[in-house]
């Protein structure tokens, strides 16, 4: 794997000094540079690592969104060092030389460092996931059931209970092993060869420029790149021409920068504006230069932003509710069953029958239906959201959709339309002026080499305001070209309208604003038509007019025109300095990139539903806050990245907490944003963004939103992908998941408030009559038609006032519930068997067989009808009705359940006809059921401000 990979050779001149290829590793001098200036920043911590640990210990380790991990300090202070040193100087800190590495040192080094991989977090295996979905509480349980029921002889429950365990593991071991495989994506755009320069011989050296593959590269490399390189490592610039640079997949900003290797920076300058250093992942756009490698792999600022990947989601607070709740049941479970199988067996005698009795009320006890209620509550949502163009990646995203309190949204692209709309066309003073619109448009529409959507918003512009600038009487002579050196494109126009102001040959000139004022000597004055040499003044009042529109979000153009005296057929690249100069500045063209009519209306009903909105975007502040305020989110609280650099920890929380616009944040910043809002601020987190710079904020946000167009690295660590960039999308996703939220309680409180007081029951009824008062067949046939009739719930509908606020797993919330609705139930299985006690007492009709028929009709009816007391804060049936699945369920299950004693089922099972005496005390009860169980509801309510 360390082998060098030779593509081409190209020899240099020769150098007589020696490189035998025993040059020492650049660790000790780097890791002496990281220390000391560490011990600058934080001295206390280096010196008492004692302290660094109490203070880790003391966080409970948590995430800290206010501050940089150690690998991240390390990091920053190499490359500081080295932006801030002398070239000759870099060359000793690395341990290489003006000629590069001998072959021989670079496999060495090499080896000592391993492959130039970004990423080397290794994923856990399949079987890992496997193992991580099978082992989970309910499926132990229903695992640990199965093998007594078949070791009590029986099988059927056995089987069905394997078969839902079957399920759950294969959905979740599908959902999280393809999502595992996100993170290996990164790696796919930083590889492609990579041109070096190394010296070869013993006596005499040769300097030799090779092509290795990106992974061979090694710190003291020297590398060679020109436009559309992309950097192998964090490079210390040597010598460059020109170069323009994107960092676009650090910082998400579209606009280039400027790097030269004559600067040395200084400490105040952010990291990413260092203009002597480049790093891994970034392109060259345009020029050329040589560089020397001084850190590869994981040691890179590249890697340390995603070092993390794969390993930031917080934890799910339901999944964290469930496994207590489990934990609890479980406990429950064994206490309730050892005390029945010890009571049955002191009554009855018979071990094997009280064992197999106490299994049946274990699994009574489970709910047995919680993986298939889930995940069937969660895909209707996935299949809600496709009909709104959504493709849903992992389901349980549905669910924190509900809880989502806080949406960070990333503003390019996502609210506004991504295209550029032209505004203004103003001359030197700033004032309005259709000369300048007129050479403009001839400089868009004659233009060929290359169309850009600025120049599509003039022509639009033009045809749409009814403009006539007759564009045929106009004839192309030539074009200088567009290219980021220059960043202006010129072309050679001519026309021969006779009595027009406008008559002979014309150079227009449009680009950016800077560059078309370097090549201007003159600037035209509109009052009087005049032309006047380009003062300093008039420079300064003109970039003051840019630097105004900026500020009000808009993008600035100049415009500039030159009158060729001799007419010239063409010219070639080397004339193009002189004759794109003398020219006379006409004004400027501004465009802005409109927000969509869709995304003010969304955000508005976002906030209704208690999702607070706030960006996070690479861009300038003044574009960030004006689209901001076209779209109705508030920009009185806005903060920048370098600005949340300077900020002390509590000062950065506290800004986060406050601020709604973010601008200029680099991709860690964005994650420690988000991380800083779910820990600190308590807070579940979505994040909407779409480019490679966004990568680590989805990984960690709650909920990780993209879109179709976005980078494939983004939608892979996405949960959920808009395949149409409308927020509205998002509107209807959270409504959906406080739905699938709201009906998966439903069944989490039902089931536990049912299982447990039927549990309850049973102990009671052993205990007074002394006697099973189910069989282990009749109990898990009850258990059965129960589980069935409750696959209806996610179909269900939720009340309005329900989706409209965020919703939350609480810890206290659900043992409360159970205390209090818990012994309704109970007390309602108890009146049944007090009625049936007393009334048929001295009647011959009581005897085992009537109870048992009895008892199970009522506990069927009792847990089928309690969804209905559940669903809803309101009086059910009356103020409010189930959907027509449930209620379909209901009725369905209720009648076979009363139908089951009166045929030959009923006979097998050891069942006896009922008096119709009986189902008329059954509507009593459950009129009385219905009566306390809405008193105590409505106590509950005003005690704890919610119900579900």
């Amino acid at each position: 794997m360390g082998s060098l990979k030779f593509f081409s050779i190209f020899s240099l001149p020769n150098n007589t000094r020696n490189n035998n290829g025993l040059l020492p590793s650049s660790n000790t001098i780097r890791q002496n540079l990281i220390k000391d200036s560490n011990s600058n920043n934080k001295r206390d911590d280096s010196v008492n690592p004692v302290l660094r640990f109490l203070r880790r210990l003391m966080s409970g380790a948590k995430i800290d969104g206010g501050s940089r991990t150690e690998e991240e300090e390390k990091v920053y202070s190499w490359l500081y060092t080295l932006a801030q040193a002398d070239r000759d100087i870099v060359f000793e800190y690395v341990r290489s030389t003006e000629r590069g590495l001998s072959f021989t040192e670079a496999e060495r080094r090499l080896r000592e460092n391993g492959p130039n991989d970004p990423l080397q977090y290794t994923f856990p295996s399949w079987w890992h996931f496997l193992w991580k979905a099978f082992f989970h509480p309910f499926n132990i349980i229903l695992i640990v059931l199965s093998a007594l029921s078949y070791f009590a002889s029986d099988n059927p429950n056995g089987c069905i209970m394997l078969v839902l365990v079957l399920i759950s593991v294969c959905l979740r071991f599908y959902q999280e092993y393809s999502s595992s495989k996100a993170a290996m994506k990164l790696s796919e755009f930083v590889r492609c060869p990579v041109k070096v320069q190394r010296c070869a011989g013993r006596v005499v050296q040769t300097e030799l420029v090779v092509q290795v593959d990106q992974r061979d590269v090694v710190p003291g490399d020297i590398v060679i790149f020109e436009p559309g390189d992309l950097f192998p490592g964090d490079v210390r610039l040597l010598s460059t021409k020109n170069l323009v640079v994107s960092q676009s997949s650090l910082t998400g900003e579209s606009a280039t920068a400027d790097k030269t290797a004559d600067i040395r920076e200084d400490q105040r300058t952010p990291l990413l504006d260092l203009r002597n250093i480049c790093f891994m992942g970034t392109n060259v756009v345009s020029g050329s230069g040589t560089g020397l490698v001084v850190s590869t792999g994981s040691k890179t600022y590249m890697s340390t932003m995603f070092s993390n990947i794969g390993k930031q989601k917080p934890p799910d607070g339901f999944e964290k509710g469930v496994r207590r709740i489990s934990y609890v049941l479980i406990c429950f479970m064994i206490v309730v069953a050892t005390i029945i199988i010890l009571i049955d067996y002191f009554t009855s005698q018979n071990l094997s029958e009280s064992i197999l009795f106490g299994i049946s009320v274990a699994c009574a006890l489970t709910p047995q239906m919680f993986p298939l209620i889930v995940n069937t509550s969660l895909a209707k949502g996935a299949l809600a959201m496709a009909r709104d163009r959504c493709i849903v990646k992992s389901l349980n995203a549905i669910r924190e959709m509900g809880s989502m309190d806080t949406l960070c949204i990333d503003k390019t692209g996502t609210l506004t339309m991504n295209r550029a709309i032209m505004v203004n066309h103003l001359d030197s003073w700033g004032s309005p002026k259709e000369k300048v619109l007129r050479f403009a448009f001839l400089n868009a529409y004659f233009k060929t080499d290359q169309k850009y959507p600025l120049d599509d918003a003039i022509l639009a512009y033009v045809y749409t305001n009814g403009y006539r600038f007759q564009a045929s009487k106009w004839k192309k002579i030539d074009e200088i070209p567009f290219d980021f050196i220059r960043r202006r494109v010129s072309v050679i126009t001519e026309t021969e309208s006779n009595g027009s102001e406008f008559h002979g040959r014309f150079m227009i000139t449009k680009g950016a604003l800077e560059e078309v004022i370097k090549v201007c000597s003159f600037v035209e004055d509109f009052g009087d038509g005049s032309i006047t040499v380009l003062s300093p003044e008039d420079h300064q009042r003109i970039l003051n007019i840019g630097e105004e529109a900026n500020n009000e979000g808009l993008r600035v153009i100049g415009v500039a025109m030159k009158t060729l005296q001799t007419p010239k057929s063409g010219w070639n690249s080397n004339c193009e300095d002189t004759v794109e100069s003398g020219m006379v500045f006409l004004g400027l063209i501004t465009f802005f990139d409109p927000p969509k009519d869709t995304a003010k209306q969304a955000l508005w009903q976002l906030a209704e539903k208690g999702v607070k909105a706030k960006v996070l975007t690479g861009d300038s502040p003044s574009l960030a806050i004006k689209i901001c305020q076209e779209v109705g989110i508030r920009t009185t609280h806005v903060t920048t990245g370098p600005e949340l650099e300077l900020l002390s920890q509590e000062s950065f929380h506290e800004t986060v907490k406050r601020a709604t616009v973010l601008a200029r944040l680099t991709p860690t910043q964005k994650l420690r944003v988000v991380q800083s809002l779910q820990t600190v601020g308590q807070h579940v987190v979505g994040f909407l963004g779409d480019g490679i710079n966004d990568s680590l904020a989805l990984d960690a946000a709650n909920v990780g939103i993209s879109v179709d167009s976005g980078a494939s690295v983004a939608k892979d660590f996405a949960d959920i992908i808009l395949l149409e960039k409308d927020l509205n999308v998002l509107v209807a996703g959270v409504e959906q998941g406080r739905s699938t939220f709201g009906n998966t309680m439903k069944y989490i409180k039902m089931s536990v408030i049912a299982n447990v007081g039927g549990v309850l029951s049973l102990l009671i009824a052993t205990i007074f009559l002394q006697i099973e008062p189910l069989t282990p067949r009749q109990l898990l046939t009850q258990n059965f038609l129960y589980s069935v009739g409750q696959i209806a719930i996610p179909w269900d509908k939720m009340e309005e006032h329900y989706v409209k606020t965020p919703q939350i797993w609480s810890e206290k919330g659900l043992p409360m519930f159970i205390l209090w609705n818990g012994p309704v139930c109970t007390l309602c299985d108890v009146t049944a068997l007090l009625f049936l006690w007393f009334y048929y007492k001295d009647s011959a009709k009581l005897d085992v067989v009537f109870f048992r028929s009895a008892w199970f009709v009522e506990g069927l009816l009792m847990q089928t009808l309690i969804i209905h007391m559940i669903r809803t804060e309101k009086i059910p049936f009356i103020q409010e009705n189930a959907s027509w699945p449930v209620l379909c369920s209901t009725l369905i299950i209720s009648a076979i359940g009363i139908a089951i004693p009166f045929t030959e089922i009923g006979d097998f099972m050891g069942f006896t006809r009922l008096p119709f005496s009986y189902f008329g005390f059954l509507v009593l009860l459950f009129l009385g059921y219905f009566t306390v169980g809405q008193v105590v509801k409505r106590i509950y309510i005003l005690v704890y401000k919610k119900w579900l």
